[in-house]
């Protein structure tokens, strides 16, 4: 990718940055993601099952509604099947209400232009409510691709509800194909996750080990391992909170999840700095995480001084005493004395039974919890889409440009221009690099795909039976491939998409590639321009905002390693710092009201509990530098693509970021700092 060039005005202060758009990377492949059969194989089964009942009834006129409420089987394979249960519906409920506004309009509506601004305006709404909840791949696309095609069905009034039913039916018969895994593997989605974070870890500690004695003088990081710093701690990040969506009322998933933990408490402490086995160690966290993929049992974890003291607070709740080289493993009881509220040790005669408080965690008891006070569910989501929030911007380029693409479709003389809709749609994203690296990838693989449809048409035509079968190919070879790049996954996406039309309302295959053709280039290259001229200006205002959090929260950082262990400073997190909102959607993370004074204080007993309470607030205070740092390093990646921005405080982020993960560091090193949130 090329570099940023300054440029200003001479005599003004203030300058713009102008970055050459890359080529070559943006048809580099990439390694896939790990879990992509997943989706695929589920989506598969969800479109192969009503495909093959619509064929034995001779309707597959009506494969595009049934398609709409199976496509949501691709959503929220990354989540804990708890979790996944309860976002599932949500996304059906919003294909569903797309598409019975996209029916509506259609049997009422009979201009194409009218037809084509509301498509837009479905679209604009899918981008941002998709980025404001992280739904995560494949986000609003398939929304916007099924929703826009209905907008240009012949519809009648009559005909509304049993479509809609249709696509109601498929969604929730989705959502069984999604959560069957469950039988078989009920902790697999966090599992994953955990493992994850362990491989990023090991690599951090290979990166680290590797710069020993190579790097400069001075402070700088070596890039290689400052990369590896940043995945690991967003993939630590991502782990606790996929942990925190476990329900623990059940001994047996608590004690599940209490594995987990400690596996994250190992992979956490490759950020506290380099171990003298730093080879070895990397080496047992990468085998730990290909037996948590393998779906073994938790392997037993040897903790270390610093690592024992990391669960203490939650050990001590517990009623358990942690000691160095204790081995832990699932579920069995500690091989340890239980230690009494006052911290004296009990007699190994007087141990409770292993499914008591003293042997492991029983209904959630002494696991980790997030920092209180933050909002969650439609509240957070609320947050993200307040006033000023970056996402409208992204909203307005989806608007704006889906719909001056659809009228230029419209005015070559293209009848059905939902294509251009969904190409002008798929190609915004957070920043103008990445969008025109969409534009770029999504034209080549549309132009590539309809050169297979087209040597494919004489299989096709030979009969019902190979079309389901070809649109089921094209459906797994797309998630084979997307995550390796996104212009090879639309090579099979392309075909796939003609495959549904020719299902519905068949179309010559001249017409119909042309307009493709036609649609594709005209969505890309009006959707560029939109791009270009709809400057998302409040990317440099975020950076502004992240460092402030970074600041409060290393302060807050500062004066807990300034008051020592075993003390509770003034409160910087349950009931008292609120440092405003320290993600892109305005979460707060400390709770209600503001109390890093006297008011706030409490650094006695507390009922007894001060080690607990150093815990927490140890917890909690890592667990805003941790998301402070993750959401700088977004807020700067998302900033520095855009083509025409202010110049960015590069000084100050570089020394934000190394002076955090330091600060981060000493905390995970912390002795007697045992931390219950990450």
């Amino acid at each position: 990718m090329g570099r940023w060039e300054t440029r200003s005005a001479p005599g003004r202060a203030g300058a713009v940055r102008f970055r050459p758009l890359p080529v070559r990377s943006t048809v580099r492949l990439r390694r896939p993601v790990d879990i992509w059969h997943k989706p695929a194989l589920s989506a598969v089964v969800a479109l192969a099952v009503p495909d093959l009942v619509l064929l034995a009834l001779g309707r597959l006129d009506l494969v595009l509604y049934t398609s709409a409420g199976a496509m949501c089987a691709l959503y929220a394979h990354g989540l804990p099947y708890a979790a996944r249960a309860r976002t599932l519906p949500w996304v059906v409920l919003g294909m569903v209400a797309s598409v019975a506004v996209a029916l509506t309009a259609a049997s009422l509506v009979t201009s194409a232009a009218v037809l084509v601004v509301l498509a837009s305006l479905v679209a604009a709404v899918h981008k941002v409510v998709c980025d404001a909840t992280r739904i995560g791949p494949p986000g609003n696309l398939i929304l916007t691709f099924i929703a826009a095609s209905a907008f240009f069905v012949p519809q009648r009034p009559a005909e509304m509800l049993p479509h809609t039913a249709l696509a109601l039916a498929t969604g929730a018969f989705a959502w069984v194909v999604c959560m069957a895994p469950a039988l078989v593997r009920p902790q697999g989605p966090e599992r994953i996750a955990a493992a994850r974070a362990l491989e990023a870890a090991a690599g951090l500690l290979r990166a680290r080990a590797a710069a020993v004695g190579t790097s400069s003088a001075g402070d700088a990081e070596p890039p290689g391992v400052a990369h590896a710093r940043h995945a690991t701690a967003a993939a630590v990040n991502a782990a606790w909170h996929a942990l925190f969506l476990v329900p623990t009322r059940a001994p047996a998933k608590a004690t599940a999840r209490a594995g987990l933990e400690r596996l994250l408490v190992r992979a956490e402490s490759a950020l506290g700095g380099v171990p003298r086995d730093a080879a070895a160690e990397a080496g047992r966290l990468g085998g730990w995480a290909r037996e948590l993929r393998s779906g073994r049992p938790l392997p037993a974890v040897t903790l270390t001084a610093a690592e024992a003291e990391e669960l203490a607070g939650v050990a001590w709740e517990a009623g358990v005493a942690l000691e160095p080289g204790m081995a832990l493993e699932p579920g069995m009881a500690l091989r340890s004395g239980a230690r009494t509220p006052s911290g004296s040790r009990k007699s190994p005669g007087s141990r409770k039974p292993s499914g008591s408080r003293s042997g492991r965690a029983v209904g959630g008891a002494g696991l980790r919890r997030p920092v209180p006070g933050r909002p969650r569910g439609v509240r957070a989501v609320a947050g993200r889409l307040r006033p000023g929030s970056p996402l409208l911007p992204i909203g307005a380029r989806v608007a704006v440009g889906c719909i001056l693409a659809g009228w230029a479709s419209l005015a070559v003389g293209v009848g059905h221009p939902y294509w251009a809709v969904v190409t002008a749609a798929s190609i915004y994203q957070a920043n103008t690099t990445l969008s025109w690296q969409r534009a770029f990838q999504r034209t080549l693989g549309n132009l590539l795909g309809l050169v297979l449809f087209t040597a494919l048409l004489p299989l096709i035509h030979t009969g019902q039976v190979t079309m389901i079968a070809l649109a089921l190919a094209f459906q797994l070879g797309a998630e084979a491939t997307i995550t390796r790049n996104y212009w090879l996954g639309s090579v099979c996406v392309t075909p796939m998409a003609l495959l549904l039309t020719e299902f519905g309302h068949p179309l010559p295959a001249g017409t119909l590639i042309a307009d493709r053709w036609l649609d594709t280039v005209v969505g890309a290259a009006v959707g560029l321009v939109c791009c270009v001229l709809v400057t998302n200006r409040r990317a440099a205002d975020r950076i502004d905002l992240a460092l402030e959090r970074v600041a409060a929260a290393e302060a807050a950082a500062t004066r807990l390693l300034a008051a020592g262990p075993g003390t509770t400073p003034a409160r910087t997190g349950a009931e008292g710092t609120r440092t405003g909102r320290t993600g892109a959607e305005g979460a707060r993370t400390g709770a209600e009201g503001a109390h890093t004074g006297p008011d706030g204080a409490r650094t006695g007993t507390d009922d007894g509990r001060t080690g607990t309470d150093d815990g927490r607030e140890a917890g909690w205070v890592r667990d805003r530098l941790a998301g402070s740092l993750v959401e700088l390093r977004e807020a700067v990646d998302v900033a520095s693509g855009e083509w025409w921005q202010r110049a960015l405080p590069e000084e100050r982020i570089a020394r934000a970021e190394q002076q955090g993960h330091r600060t981060l560091a000493v905390l995970v090193r912390r002795p007697a700092a045992p931390a219950l949130a990450a």
